[in-house]
């Protein structure tokens, strides 16, 4: 019943929403998938991370300019947790044999095993999917990468994350990829489950600081526009599973 409850509520709050709105047509794209490399390095070691990094750029233009891959960056954590990465490096391509050729080049070439990984207090890895994406072709240097990360409740319907983004996310991150607000989003899933299986992530990246504002802005234009887009959210997701990370990176898409 309570499941029933939660799919009529969303259901008929994005169906206004979309109405109101006269929302785009959103359609799911080829499955992307994103392998994300965190690391916890001490700050004496920053530098040594920078030099990494460097290296790393050409094995990850080579899989650029083969089509292995489609995007890849790196970034650098702004808002430290006490058990949170300070780094991380990823790539994203169209298959998850894409991107674990690119990982197995890394072990290969030396790249992976970087001396100053092993100074590294943490490390985990993480890998993505996500049917719900775009971006504006370049390389893009000291911009703002922003991830939302969600928990549905257990009263959301299984095609919820879907319902959202084609209604709600997609329609608005759209027009700031447009106006060149972003340069990238993307709506991501775990392709490999380390955390519990109703969790998803809303990710894009700012132009500069300035954009940050203008996405904040344009989400309270948006709400203010379609008031029933914050029920519709809300009765999905659980508040308290909600979290965010701001970083400072480096991007190249093809």
């Amino acid at each position: 019943m309570n499941k029933l409850m939660g799919r009529v509520l969303m259901i008929g709050a994005i169906a206004m929403v979309a109405l109101a709105a006269h929302a785009q047509e959103v359609k799911e794209k080829p499955p992307m998938y994103s392998y994300v490399a965190n690391w916890a390095i001490p700050r004496a070691q920053w530098g040594e991370m920078d030099k990494a990094t460097a290296t790393d750029r050409a094995l990850m233009d080579k899989n650029i300019a083969s089509g292995t891959i489609v995007g890849y960056g790196n970034d650098t954590n702004l808002i430290h947790q006490a058990d949170g990465e300070t780094h991380d490096d990823w790539w994203s391509g169209m298959s998850m044999a894409a991107v674990l050729n690119v990982l197995d080049q890394s072990y290969k070439n030396g790249t992976a095993t970087s001396p100053v990984f092993t100074a590294a207090t943490k490390h985990f890895d993480g890998l993505y999917v996500s049917t719900y994406y775009n971006w504006q072709p370049g390389t893009w240097k000291d911009v703002y990468t922003h991830v939302g990360m969600y928990k549905l409740k257990e009263s959301a319907p299984e095609d919820a994350v879907d319902t959202l983004a084609k209604n709600l996310i997609v329609p608005l991150l759209e027009k700031l990829l447009s106006d060149g607000t972003i340069h990238e989003y993307e709506i991501d899933l775990e392709a490999i489950h380390t955390h519990p299986p109703n969790t998803f992530s809303i990710l894009y990246i700012a132009a500069n600081a300035e954009a940050l504002d203008k996405v904040n802005a344009a989400i309270r234009g948006a709400m203010k526009a379609s008031p029933l887009g914050g029920p519709a959210f809300d009765a999905v997701t659980d508040g308290s599973g909600h979290r965010d990370e701001l970083l400072r990176s480096t991007a190249t898409f093809k």
